[in-house]
């Protein structure tokens, strides 16, 4: 979601990409938490709960339980980070790029 909007940000907006993702991120929090707090809450009672045969749902409970903050925490701290250093590895590749494809030309530099 939080790249998406990053892209369409920087295609309509003409926003640079830091600019770009932050606002992605500010927008896209609610909902990304809202999905993960309703799964994390529908997996609450088999980590909770007690009654018969609650020993063998427990594990599974606190697995997704689990799971679900260890993802939510690297996707919304991760996910910014690599599309920053995606951004400049396409600006070093465009750069060189265009630089080798200047080579064959007199007076240009060969790298």
């Amino acid at each position: 979601m939080m790249i998406d909007f990053a892209l369409e940000a920087e295609r309509r907006e003409g926003k640079p990409p830091r600019e770009a993702i932050f606002q992605a991120c500010l927008l896209r929090l609610r909902p990304i938490l809202m999905t993960t707090m309703a799964a994390l809450l529908g997996a609450l009672p088999l980590m909770i709960g007690t009654g018969t045969g609650s020993e063998l749902r427990h594990p599974l409970g606190i697995t997704i339980v689990g799971g679900l903050i260890v993802s939510q925490v690297l996707t919304l701290f991760t996910t910014p980070v690599i599309y920053l250093a995606f951004d400049r590895i396409a600006k070093r590749f465009a750069e060189w790029s265009s630089g080798e494809s200047n080579a064959g030309v007199e007076g240009s530099p060969v790298l």
